[in-house]
């Protein structure tokens, strides 16, 4: 017997803030800048009204906060080197979640970023 695969729309993962198809097409690589430092501003400045664009942005803020703040604790018995590992896989899984086309939220990081309100 052949069982018969449904087509499924693309997931933005369980629990996940809805984005529209082609806002996430379109804006797909720009999101990806937000996880790279102070890069985030490109596309917040660009795709101001993108809700894709903007979830991704204001997890890339806090990663960039974060990264200055563990630059500030480097002296102090590596804290700023863990704290910068941290923020590197992180921001690899948002650039893969950006390229998945999701907007999968990021432990702690999230939080944090749905306080910022823009």
């Amino acid at each position: 017997m052949v069982e018969k695969k449904k087509k499924t729309a693309p997931k933005t993962g369980a629990g996940n803030v809805p984005s529209e198809s082609k806002d996430i097409q379109e804006n797909k690589i720009l999101a990806m800048l937000s996880y790279l430092g102070i890069l985030f501003l490109i596309p917040l400045l660009l795709k101001p009204n993108s809700k894709f664009v903007k979830f991704h942005v204001k997890q890339g803020i806090i990663l960039t906060i974060g990264w200055v703040i563990g630059m500030v604790l480097y002296p102090f018995l590596g804290l700023g080197f863990l704290l910068h590992i941290a923020i590197i896989v992180f921001s690899i899984m948002g650039i893969i979640n950006v390229s998945e086309g999701k907007t999968k939220k990021l432990p702690i990081i999230s939080d944090l970023a749905e306080k910022l309100k823009f």
